[in-house]
């Protein structure tokens, strides 16, 4: 099953591929507090969205050594 993250374009130089930052919060073992994290996934982008966007990510074929999703949609 493709997994589908949600996250912000932090980044658009390259031509076809943007820089998606991905948020998760994790309940600490020990402590219970909920920490985040966060992870930056490269993925495929035909739609054409900006820098400070939110979009739907799916992960798919590989396009590249380092780009394994693709821009689905803009949320919000």
């Amino acid at each position: 099953m493709a997994q589908i993250k949600t996250g912000t374009v932090i980044a658009d130089k390259m031509q076809k591929t943007v820089v998606v930052k991905v948020d998760s919060s994790i309940k600490h073992p020990l402590y219970k507090k909920l920490i985040t994290r966060s992870k930056k996934i490269m993925a495929r982008d035909d739609i054409g969205v900006k820098i400070g966007q939110k979009v739907k990510i799916v992960e798919t074929k590989p396009f590249a050594k380092n780009v394994h999703f693709k821009v689905v949609e803009k949320v919000g």
